[in-house]
Order: C-alpha cells, then sequence, then structure tokens
C-alpha cells in the first residue's frame, strides 16, 4: 500500500533522501509536478541529437563542514559524479552553486574550493560554471552548496532496476559505514580508540572499468543516504523482485561495527559516500571482482565481496540470512538516523 502526503501535513526536520517520509514527499508532490522527473536513479538519461547524456544535481548541507576523510567541498564533487556513474554515464562536466553565511572566513572557503579542485582532478571532471550568494549571518550553517553534473552515456548501455533478473549477483564495492560514523564523531564530539575516516570518493573508474570490461552490469546504486539498506529496498521496489543478502558477508569494520553498537545502530542503514552495490549476471562476477579490486590497489577496505542475489520471489522485499541461518525482511528506513550527513 502507498502512504500518500495530505495537505495538512507539515514538514519535520529531514535532512535527506534515505527514509519513508523522503520518498512519499518525492512521489506525491514532486514527481506529481514535474512527471519528466519520475525515474528509479539518482540521475535522468536525456537524448539530445546524436548522444545520450546523464544529469544530476544534489545539495550539500552536511555538518560539520570538515570530518576525517573529507569536507563539503570533496563531498559535493564525489557525491554528484557519483550520481552519474551509476547509470553508466562517464562525468565530465560540473556546476557548483555556493550559498554563503555572512561572516564565513574566507580561508575556509578556500579550504573547501581547494578540496573540490583536488576532487575533481581526482574524478576526471571539469568545474566550469557556478554562482555565489550570501546570507544573512547565521542561515547557513556556515555553507551550503549545490552542484550539478552532466555525463555522456555510451551507445547500448542501459542499466536500472528494471534489468534484474533472478540470479543477478549483488556486489559490494567495499566496507560499509565509515562516512556517517566519521560525521557523527566530529559533531557529536565522539573519540574512538582510532579514528573512523568516511570512505568519500569517487566511484566513476570502478563503474567506468566494469563497463569499459564489456561485464554484464545490470544495475548499480551508490549507498549514500539510508545506506545498503534503503539502496536495497528502492531497487526490489522498482523491479518487483526479491534481494536476498547474507548477513555474514556484508563488509564492515570492526571498529565502526563497535562505534554503531555504541549508538545504538545499524550499520546496514548507515550512510557510505563512496561504496555502490553493483548487480551482474552470474557468469560475470567473479571477473567483476577482480576487475573492482584492480581498479584501487592497496585500499584494504575497498575490497569488494559478493553479499547476496535477486532471488526468484516478486515481492518488492529485501530479505537477509543471518550467522545463525534465520531469514528476516530488511525493511526501508523509516525516518532520518543521520541527519545532515552530506
Amino acid at each position: 500500500m502507498r502512504l500518500k502526503l495530505n495537505e495538512g501535513d507539515r514538514l519535520q526536520l529531514a535532512h535527506g533522501g534515505g527514509g519513508t517520509l523522503m520518498h512519499r514527499l518525492i512521489a506525491d508532490v514532486f514527481q506529481a509536478a514535474f512527471p519528466a522527473s519520475d525515474t528509479h536513479h539518482d540521475a535522468a538519461t536525456l537524448t539530445i541529437p546524436g548522444s545520450r547524456i546523464a544529469m544530476t544535481t544534489d545539495s550539500y548541507v552536511v555538518d560539520p563542514l570538515f570530518f576525517p576523510g573529507g569536507d563539503i567541498g570533496s563531498l559535493a564533487v564525489n557525491g554528484t559524479v557519483n550520481d552519474l556513474a551509476m547509470v553508466g554515464a562517464r562525468p565530465l562536466y560540473l556546476s557548483v552553486g555556493f550559498i554563503l553565511e555572512a561572516g564565513l572566513e574566507v580561508a575556509t572557503l578556500q579550504k573547501v574550493v581547494a578540496s573540490m579542485q583536488r576532487a575533481a582532478a581526482i574524478a576526471g571532471v571539469q568545474i566550469v560554471t557556478g554562482d555565489t550568494k550570501v546570507v544573512e549571518r547565521g542561515k547557513a550553517d556556515g555553507m551550503y552548496v549545490n552542484t550539478s553534473g552532466v555525463g555522456a552515456i555510451a551507445p547500448g548501455i542501459a542499466l536500472g532496476p528494471e534489468c534484474l533478473r533472478p540470479g543477478d549477483v549483488a556486489i559490494a564495492s567495499g566496507d560499509l559505514g565509515r562516512h556517517g560514523i566519521a560525521v557523527m564523531s566530529v559533531r557529536e564530539g565522539l573519540e574512538f580508540e582510532s579514528e573512523i575516516r568516511s570512505d568519500c570518493g569517487s566511484l566513476a573508474a570502478s563503474a567506468i572499468a566494469l563497463l569499459d570490461a564489456g561485464i554484464d552490469v545490470r544495475c548499480m546504486r551508490d549507498l549514500t543516504r539510508g545506506g545498503l539498506a534503503s539502496a536495497l529496498n528502492e531497487l526490489a521496489a522498482a523491479a518487483q523482485v526479491e534481494i536476498a543478502i547474507e548477513e555474514t558477508a556484508i563488509p564492515v569494520r570492526e571498529d565502526v561495527r563497535g562505534a554503531c553498537e555504541i549508538l545504538g545502530l545499524d550499520p546496514l542503514y548507515i550512510a557510505n559516500e563512496g561504496r555502490m552495490v553493483v548487480f551482474v549476471s552470474p557468469a560475470d562476477a567473479e571477473r567483476a571482482i577482480q576487475i573492482l579490486t584492480e581498479v584501487q590497489p592497496g585500499d584494504r577496505d575497498a575490497l569488494p565481496r559478493v553479499i547476496g542475489r535477486v532471488a526468484d520471489g516478486r515481492t518488492g522485499l529485501v530479505t537477509m540470512t543471518s550467522a545463525i541461518g534465520s531469514r528476516r525482511i530488511v525493511d526501508m528506513l523509516s525516518g532520518e538516523q543521520q541527519p545532515r550527513i552530506c
């Protein structure tokens, strides 16, 4: 049953697309007004004379501006690049809009801009246009950033939940949960035995390597707000398939798992900014793992692994087999577990 927003409903403090409220908001307000935006991707695929492109936009309001492993600048670039890459596009150009709070130190802005420049260079994109606005003190938490991106889609590339088939293999590109915990640790003043750094990074090289190698990729999704659980639920619902995962196969570092236990959080729902789930045909699973491993040599946390498969049932559900063999349904995140992580 689909829940609908009513005219008397009021927005609560929610900062992202990981929960059911945001999904209702998107469906009942935005897609109702802008039907061309009715897509199951974070980027739109568009046809222009002679070629196909992907286009996306996102706004970043992370608090704090700087966190272990990244900042609002690198986050904005990588987040937009990753949305393009997930539809099989080669990211090319970005725009950037800054909403700056009066009183912001110029040195802080310069540090963010330099970080954006480095992230863009690593991802192989150019920042080609932008805008700047200044608002009153206390209105923008230092700064907000909006980025839009355009990428080129090669002929014959068509990815999406509608391509999922029973037996398809689900691969996680690396360990989960570090970004959300890294941001929370700074914001809440938490200290752990070892520093937990965000996984913030570009997925473009990994996605392009798979496609260039001819891997039969069905679908890709970056695991941002709402984490792995929400991403899989979105795909299962859109494709009306069952996605079955194995708890023991899901890669979570021990320090992240320990932090989640202390904070009462579930790693399945923690945000990531440099991880994706890739669905490939069974015949290509082993080669896909090899390619993903070779793209990021030396990063022991970015070791891809098979975490599950598309099952036969057309249920639109995500199920998980636990370490002791029991099976349960993994629901969509009902609220926003971690506000202001992107």
